[in-house]
């Protein structure tokens, strides 16, 4: 494995990963000092998601002709740009437009990273080379986050948001020394290219197995503080630590699963949405004792992480004749997931059904999520048997021919 230019996207996915997470935390530091309520500051948090669903196909799409190493380091200097911005904002109006200035480059930066991930590697690591470049994003949860939260608290807000620029130029700086240009061409597809990919039923079914999987995610995971402390009983001061616990799992799980998704993809896929259906399935029964919260919220992001590298890769191979647009519209696809399945947790929250019950809804997504998955191996049966049909026929007819002659 080429391990410098993945290190270099993994710090990329690093920044990406502690700047979208961070604010959660610092909302009430936010609020105080711009004088805003707690809701109102939330919408920093929606802004971001907003700037990675139009930014991902947006910036994916007007870039299609350019090389992708020039690409990549031209997203990470609009990520700095963003951040820098955050830090210098003057109320809240400002903040929020640089939040979602900040988002626009979020998905275009994973969706073409894992396009030049899989270039540097033989077909059978892919999706191991995805999952290293997606270990930035699942070490930020567990160093990146804290730190940076951590930072906002004791040296303010605005200290957090310049040290994340930091680690944007630093991502800019690998980026531009270990990622080699031979690998990093403009594709020949061009945008016309590009938008035709998305116009496959593999490609969207792909996207609509992200879009269920990980929102089964984050219908747990939006509401797992109140799951934590009011049926398990910790205190709020140590939900950050069982948060890490989470980072853990989603790391152990995200190379899990790139390295069994290269031996088999859809097995992958498959297995990794019925973890996930078991585990949310459980959460009632596991949070109900301390040692098996914390042990609920490790699997949490463990079996919901296997699936990650999977996904990337397949909407990748369903438009592998340009795959930049797709795998950046994966992105958008699943922060569209995250705030889809945190809307549906909270009907489940508001329906008075219990703390748990966002879990539950989140194993009924999860096992949408694995309909979905289904019907696109249907799908791909169904257009692989005719042409190996075609294939045999087109065999027999030219050895019938040349027993003729």
């Amino acid at each position: 494995m080429p391990l410098a230019p993945l290190l270099s996207l993994a710090v990329g996915a690093f920044g990406l990963g502690t700047t979208e997470f961070v604010m959660m935390g610092l909302l009430p530091n936010v609020a105080d000092d711009l004088h805003i309520s707690i809701p109102t500051a939330g919408h920093l948090v929606s802004a971001y998601a907003l700037g990675v669903v139009v930014g991902a196909p947006l910036l994916a799409a007007v870039t299609a002709k350019m090389p992708r190493r020039k690409v990549l380091i031209g997203l990470m200097a609009l990520f700095v740009a963003g951040n820098a911005l955050s830090a210098f904002a003057p109320d809240y109006h400002w903040l929020l437009a640089a939040r979602l200035l900040s988002g626009l480059p979020h998905g275009a930066f994973f969706g073409v990273g894992a396009v030049v991930a899989t270039g540097l590697v033989a077909p059978e690591r892919k999706a191991r080379s995805v999952s290293l470049m997606f270990l930035g994003l699942t070490v930020a949860n567990i160093a990146g986050v804290p730190v940076a939260t951590l930072m906002g608290q004791h040296l303010g807000w605005r200290a957090t948001f310049l040290g994340v620029s930091a680690i944007g130029l630093a991502a800019i700086a690998s980026l531009a020394l270990l990622l080699p240009h031979d690998h990093t061409h403009a594709p020949a597809a061009g945008l016309r290219g590009e938008l035709t990919a998305l116009r496959s039923l593999p490609v969207w079914l792909a996207l609509g197995t992200t879009v269920a999987g990980f929102g089964a995610l984050f219908s747990a995971y939006s509401y797992i503080t109140p799951m934590l402390t009011d049926s398990a009983g910790y205190a709020d001061s140590r939900v950050t630590v069982l948060l890490a616990l989470f980072g853990a799992g989603a790391t152990v799980g995200n190379l899990a699963g790139g390295r069994l998704a290269d031996h088999s993809l859809r097995g992958t896929l498959f297995g990794g949405l019925a973890s996930l259906v078991t585990v949310l399935a459980l959460f009632p029964v596991l949070m109900q004792t301390q040692w098996s919260a914390a042990l609920a919220v490790t699997l949490l992001g463990t079996a919901a992480f296997i699936t990650g590298s999977p996904l990337q890769l397949m909407v990748m191979e369903k438009a592998s004749a340009a795959p930049s647009l797709a795998s950046s519209a994966n992105q958008a696809a699943f922060n569209l997931a995250n705030a889809g399945g945190a809307w549906i947790g909270g009907l489940a929250l508001a329906a008075g059904f219990g703390a748990t019950s966002p879990a539950l809804a989140g194993a009924a997504l999860a096992v949408l999520g694995l309909g979905v998955a289904w019907a696109a191996y249907a799908v791909d049966r169904r257009d692989v048997v005719p042409t190996a049909g075609r294939v045999v026929a087109t065999h027999v007819l030219r050895h019938r021919e040349t027993t003729h002659r």
